[in-house]
């Protein structure tokens, strides 16, 4: 295998979730490695994701929606197909967190977790998915799931709920996909610096005990996320179907 069965040329992507954060370091990893790129945000103003995409030389668009709306899945695939005139690559990336003991925990933030971090998921994938069946040519998509695919968290419920699902999606999704040249996969990333995990980071003591089990002993930040993120988007990755892989510095193997 050479270099090559890394590129993306030619290749036309969607990244939701990529106003900022671990979306945006993935949009523009994509984007340096050949793709074309639509991002998403429920920011109306777009990013500097776009600019960086641009500067690399490769097409953009932004799409403002909240993926707790229904519709909005469907209004994002019909974008891309577009704007690109298909949809080869989509990764799944907008998420949101809602914290408060369980026994107290408001049935409006179990819902709207749920909508957005596993309904909506489901619903970009089908369409992609449906898109790249009928085209016949393949295609990739990426999850992105969490630690919490695989252990409950604190004061999380719907979060590690919806990750944990997110995680079975994938699985299932690639059971029926794979021999239709469909890769279906995720990363989990660990304790990454971004907006989700701000709470974390400013409470001293939480950040202490969760520093103190990394072995790589320091947070992940977005750029950690690219190189994954580019292996489970190209060819190079053609044999690799319903796996989950972490990205967190070592976390679950302490």
């Amino acid at each position: 295998m050479s270099l090559e069965a890394f590129q993306l040329d030619g290749k036309n992507a969607l990244v939701t979730g990529s106003h900022k954060g671990l979306g945006a370091a993935i949009a523009v990893a994509l984007a340096k490695a050949g793709a074309n790129v639509g991002c998403h945000g429920r920011d109306p103003n777009p990013g500097s994701a776009c600019e960086e995409i641009l500067a690399a030389g490769r097409q953009t668009f932004y799409f403002s929606g909240d993926l707790a709306d229904a519709k909005v899945p469907t209004d994002l695939i019909e974008k891309t197909i577009a704007e690109f005139g298909s949809v080869d690559i989509l990764v799944n990336n907008a998420g949101m967190i809602r914290r408060a003991p369980a026994a107290e925990y408001p049935a409006e933030f179990w819902d709207e977790l749920v909508a957005v971090n596993l309904t909506a998921v489901f619903r970009l994938s089908q369409l992609a998915g449906r898109h790249m069946l009928q085209k016949g040519t393949g295609g990739k998509i990426l999850n992105i799931a969490s630690l919490l695919s695989f252990q409950g968290g604190i004061l999380v419920p719907a979060y590690a709920a919806a990750k944990g699902g997110v995680a079975q999606l994938t699985k299932a999704l690639a059971n029926e996909w794979a021999s239709k040249g469909i890769n279906v996969n995720a990363i989990a990333p660990g304790y990454m610096a971004t907006d989700n995990t701000t709470a974390l980071r400013n409470d001293p003591v939480r950040s202490r005990q969760i520093l103190d089990r990394i072995p790589a002993a320091r947070w992940g930040e977005p750029c950690d996320i690219a190189g994954a993120a580019i292996f489970l988007c190209s060819s190079a990755s053609d044999y690799v179907h319903g796996h989950v892989l972490a990205v967190d510095g070592g976390w679950l193997a302490r």
